[in-house]
């Protein structure tokens, strides 16, 4: 079954700061609906110009390998960036764990690809900015608290392992699909962490941008005393890298600490 292709009011939505000066402007490519109204309250709360533009992308309300696919089609993704053609982003960002995962690190790396050659800005995807995080942070031994069956789960770690990550433990929530996992509320989030951790885990990974997180991100480091790296903060991250920011927002938890590029 296909989820609807974003809220009945807009294909479109939007939300800015109210910073002076001109504003970084990333657009979201989102599989919705679900969590996507964590960028759009990260724009409006950031404390620097930022714009953050989202478009949805036709996706299913399943996380079956077969559906993913689907969901991980490029002309789809080319269909959200199209419906942008009247702004011109600093970046693009296709915010799907599974939809970028499911088709490995080649593929994943062919959809920005051809991101990049729609729109003429640097792209990215959330399974690649899992990837640079945890090289960022020299990880290399994690554990993932996945909401997804194990087929997606099990992907997601062979995924990871193409990052030299490789995973301690895995447990996995078993969300049919994205109308699912935005059910998952911070309970069972900082339980679930708990049960999924390991001593010799130096993070975990949480993947999923339907699931809300942001607002967590301090709680579950803090309860596990380790980094937690969840979608919409690795996503966000390596959009703001990707457009040349020069500003280390503190809202993305350890990532803040990350050097930015040179070219910032």
């Amino acid at each position: 079954m296909s989820l609807p292709p974003g809220p009945p009011r807009a294909r479109v939505r939007r939300a800015s700061a109210q910073a002076s000066g001109p504003p970084l402007r990333l657009a979201v490519l989102y599989p919705g609906p679900g969590a996507e109204d964590e960028y759009l309250r990260f724009a409006a709360e950031a404390a620097y110009p930022l714009e953050v533009r989202l478009s949805y992308t036709d996706a299913e309300d399943s996380h079956l390998p077969a559906d993913l696919l689907d969901t991980a089609a490029v002309e789809r993704l080319l269909d959200g960036t199209r419906r942008l053609a009247d702004w011109t982003p600093h970046v693009v960002s296709w915010a799907c764990t599974s939809g970028s995962f499911i088709v490995g690190v080649s593929g994943a790396r062919a959809q920005v690809a051809a991101l990049q050659r729609e729109t003429g800005v640097p792209a990215g995807s959330t399974s690649l900015a899992f990837g640079e995080a945890a090289r960022a942070l020299g990880l290399r031994r994690v554990a993932v608290l996945s909401p997804y069956p194990p087929a997606a789960s099990e992907a997601f770690v062979a995924f990871v392992a193409a990052f030299d990550v490789r995973v301690v433990r895995l447990r996995w929530l078993d969300c049919h699909g994205p109308s699912s996992s935005v059910k998952l509320d911070a309970d069972a989030l900082l339980r679930a962490a708990a049960d999924v951790d390991a001593p010799a885990a130096e993070a975990i990974l949480l993947p999923d941008t339907a699931v809300f997180t942001l607002h967590l991100l301090a709680s579950l480091a803090a309860a596990r005393g380790k980094p937690v790296l969840t979608a919409n903060q690795v996503t966000l991250w390596q959009a703001l890298r990707l457009a040349g920011s020069p500003v280390a927002d503190p809202r993305l938890g350890v990532l803040a600490r990350v050097p930015r590029p040179a070219s910032a």
